[in-house]
Parts: C-alpha cells; structure tokens; sequence
C-alpha cells in the first residue's frame, strides 16, 4: 500500500495518478528541462495549465513562484537569457507552483556552479521550513551535508540510512563517520 495526504494512492487509476502528480509531488531536474521557446513565466504555467486553472490565475500563480526563487524581474526572459543559476531557480518555480506536499530534486545543483549550487540549497532549506517535504538525489558530499536523513546506495541498494544530523555533530566532534 501507499498512501500520500489521506488516499491510498496504489489504488488509483492512471488519471487519478496523474492529478496526483500534478499537484502533490513537485519535480526538479539536474538539466532543468524547461521549455527553450517559452519565457520563465511560460514555463512555470506549464503544470497549473494540466491542473486546469484559468489564465489569469496562472499567470497570477506564476509570477508569485518566480518571485519567491528571486527571479520576479525574469519572467518574460526566455532559458537561454538566463544563467545556469537563474534556469535552476525556474525549474524550481515550476517545481513549486502547485504548492506540492513532496519535492523530488535530482541532483538539482549538477550543473552550476558553487554559489548557484548553495542559493538552490538555501532555497530547499526555505522551502523545507515552509512545510515541504524534499528528497534530493546527490554526488555531492557538501549538499548532502544540507539533509536530515542520508540514505547511501550501491548498485541500487541501501547500504546505510543515516540521522545527518547526528553524523553531521560526530564529524565536527572530531569522529569518523565514514563507515
């Protein structure tokens, strides 16, 4: 069984799932997959045009998304005006527009460069402590240090699931914890 806000999701149709999908569960990408063609407004409309709100509230919904990740002074800037940094911060209004229960980011800092790489952490963390639930997918041992729970995988089995904040307090104590 899986259950997701009150309703047993393993039992629902594809249409039922695919409504779920659209308003509970958010999507980052490491290459962003935004629309070359559309503006950032554009694009972050993207997934309340398949929740079927109107235009005006889209567009309303929108530019608020685009604001939040800082970026309210882009929204008629097309991908390829804007920096790896500000497509990133797009994808994730996108992500967010619908105000999902769960984040899902897949290595949403790979393709920038360090400081873009901490504002889309600090973002996570905003959003986080918005309510938001946020699994992230990452190589990288400084952003996973932003988590809570770390679970380790080899050939796509769990070899460890860690309370990062413990490992995090042991490591600045001094201790080992790479084993």
């Amino acid at each position: 069984e899986y259950w997701l806000n009150g309703q047993e999701v393993s039992r629902m149709t594809d249409d039922e799932l695919a409504r779920v999908r659209n308003r509970e569960i958010g999507f980052v990408f490491q290459t962003f997959n935004l629309l070359p063609r559309a503006t950032a407004l554009e694009n972050v409309e993207l997934p309340l045009v398949y929740a079927g709100l109107s235009g005006k509230a889209r567009r309303d919904r929108a530019r608020a998304a685009l604001e939040r990740v800082g970026l309210g002074n882009r929204v008629d800037h097309r991908p390829n005006e804007m920096s790896g940094g500000q497509r990133q911060r797009v994808a994730i209004a996108r992500a967010l527009v619908n105000e999902p229960s769960i984040l899902l980011a897949d290595e949403p800092t790979g393709n920038l460069d360090s400081k873009n790489g901490e504002a889309v952490m600090e973002l996570l963390k905003e959003l986080h402590d918005d309510g938001a639930t946020i699994c992230m997918v990452t190589h990288d041992p400084r952003y996973a240090r932003h988590a809570e729970r770390t679970i380790h995988l080899f050939d796509g089995q769990v070899v460890r699931d860690e309370d990062a904040r413990k490992a995090h307090e042991l490591e600045e104590s001094g201790f080992d914890v790479s084993h």
